[in-house]
């Protein structure tokens, strides 16, 4: 994959088949800046494109002494792949997802359901922080951003309990999270079965100030909601995407201590929230 600038796109096109070494007709394109020409000079744009190559090459196999730290780095380096190859094909997969209404994570009940076990042990039992594992995680990460297109300078990692807490930020952070956050949940999910399967963590991934802003948001989309509760002591949210449920899941449960709060999936496989007293009933 190479993030390529130039002044039009054909232009574009053709650096980048000249940096993977194929053709033009062998390239997979995603378009992130327009070209135009300004007014009068002014305001002048760039192309600028990401391209991967569809020419799959043969791996070349490595032999090492020590089999073991060579079967560690081929699972990082795999790792590796999987997530960039992702973040591209998440991209080009938008328009599908946004037709079908059906979300592009298959596996976001576990990363949603997960968290909140974590967190909810973790106010339990009190905070255990793994500093050498948070570094380990943290270097991994770096050498992952090392070998992709993306120009990413910050990345930082705790480990609490079994949570991973990762921030990323950089020039590019932008291009992570990608159209209505489509490549936060594409990264999102790679990160969790990694780190999951390798050490049974959870994780919470902030990227620049996405988490952030889209706290803001819900908690502004929350109000008549919570008004709605208050006043008839159940109410549910609109549909939600990928880590929006997961924000007003957890505002919610903030908001309502005593009352039943969970996430519920519609006939279209679609998820939102549901508030409710069903669980203050006295059984038979």
């Amino acid at each position: 994959m190479t993030k390529v600038e130039a002044p039009t796109l054909e232009e574009a096109y053709e650096l980048a088949a000249n940096q993977l070494s194929c053709s033009v007709t062998e390239l997979q394109c995603e378009v992130i800046q327009y070209p135009t020409k300004g007014i009068l000079g002014l305001f002048k744009k760039q192309a600028i494109i990401v391209a991967t190559s569809t020419v799959v090459s043969e791996p070349v196999e490595s032999h090492s002494a020590d089999e073991s730290a060579q079967h560690s780095k081929s699972l990082e380096e795999e790792a590796a792949s999987e997530i960039i190859s992702a973040l591209h094909d998440e991209e080009v997969q938008e328009e599908s997802v946004s037709a079908d209404s059906t979300s592009p994570v298959t596996s976001e009940e576990r990363i949603v359901d997960g968290f909140f076990e974590a967190q909810k042990a973790s106010e339990e039992e009190g905070p255990y922080v793994d500093t050498a594992l948070a570094q380990s995680i943290e270097e991994s990460l770096k050498h992952l951003f090392d070998l992709s297109c993306f120009d990413i300078d910050v990345v930082e990692v705790d480990v609490v309990d079994n949570t991973a807490l990762i921030f990323i930020d950089g020039e590019d952070a932008a291009l992570l999270i990608g159209k209505e956050g489509y490549r936060y949940n594409a990264l999102s999910y790679m990160l969790f079965n990694w780190l999951h399967t390798k050490y049974q963590l959870y994780i919470k991934l902030e990227i620049a100030e996405f988490i952030t802003s889209q706290q803001e948001m819900i908690r502004n989309y929350l109000q008549p909601v919570i008004e709605k509760v208050e006043k008839y002591g159940r109410a549910k949210t609109r549909f939600l995407d990928g880590i929006l449920v997961q924000i007003a899941l957890e505002q919610l449960r903030e908001a309502f201590p005593d009352k039943y709060v969970a996430i519920k999936t519609g006939k279209s496989g679609k998820r939102f929230v549901v508030i409710n007293e069903f669980h203050t009933k006295p059984h038979g």
